[in-house]
């Protein structure tokens, strides 16, 4: 069977056999674009103000606050998978993170991966309408 690496939907078996490290690597990609369109969405128009914009949502201490916005809202498989991917050894941690911000942000990374690559739009919709909610 041919992927549709476009809009993949993955059973959960197949999703599971990727690393949760590679979860994570997926959904920083998936994270980044929500970001992108809903501030292109907002009427920002200015490369350089995009750009400023994106960087203030997805970077590791955003991430982390992003992740007690939508804890409640988790269900036990989301819940479990999160956790894996924020207990995940991580070789290096960015110079404007902490170590417990970097790896949080890792588990909502891994989380987004882990939806978007079973095709669960609407829910990655919710989650991320939770975190950009004022």
């Amino acid at each position: 069977m041919k992927m549709n690496y476009f809009s993949p939907e993955m059973t959960l078996q197949q999703v599971n056999q990727i690393s949760i490290l590679g979860l994570a690597h997926i959904g920083d990609g998936v994270y980044e674009l929500l970001t992108r369109t809903m501030l292109c969405a907002q009427g920002h128009f200015s490369v350089r103000e995009l750009h400023k914009l994106t960087v203030s949502y997805v970077n590791a201490p955003a991430q982390a606050k992003a992740v007690n916005k939508i804890m409640p809202a988790l269900n036990d498989d989301e819940l479990s998978l999160y956790k894996r991917g924020r207990n995940a050894r991580v070789n290096s941690v960015p110079q404007n993170a902490d170590i417990s911000e970097y790896h949080a942000a890792t588990g909502l990374e891994a989380l987004f991966g882990w939806l978007y690559l079973q095709g669960k739009r609407e829910r990655i919709n919710e989650l991320f309408s939770l975190i950009t909610e004022e």
